[in-house]
C-alpha cells in the first residue's frame, strides 16, 4: 500500500464513522469506518518508517577510480 491509499483509507472510514447516518442491515458502518481508519493509519506509518529506511540504505556512493597507471609503477 501507498502514501495514497493510506490517506483514501482515512478519508473513507472518517465519513462512515462521522458522516453517515443510514444502516445497513447487519453492519455496524460506525465500527467500519473506525476499522478503515485505523488500517489507514498503519498504512501511513509503515510506508513513511519503510521510505526512510529505504532512503538510509540508498544513500552509500562507492566511488573507483581507474586511472590507467598500474600499481607500484
Amino acid at each position: 500500500m501507498g502514501l495514497g491509499t493510506g490517506i483514501f483509507l482515512l478519508v473513507v472510514g472518517a465519513i462512515l464513522a462521522f458522516a453517515v447516518r443510514d444502516g445497513v442491515s447487519g453492519v455496524d458502518l460506525t465500527a467500519v469506518g473506525w476499522i478503515c481508519m485505523g488500517a489507514g493509519a498503519l498504512s501511513l506509518v509503515l510506508v513513511l518508517a519503510l521510505g526512510r529506511r529505504r532512503t538510509r540504505a540508498a544513500s552509500t556512493t562507492y566511488v573507483e577510480r581507474h586511472d590507467g597507471v598500474p600499481p607500484g609503477a
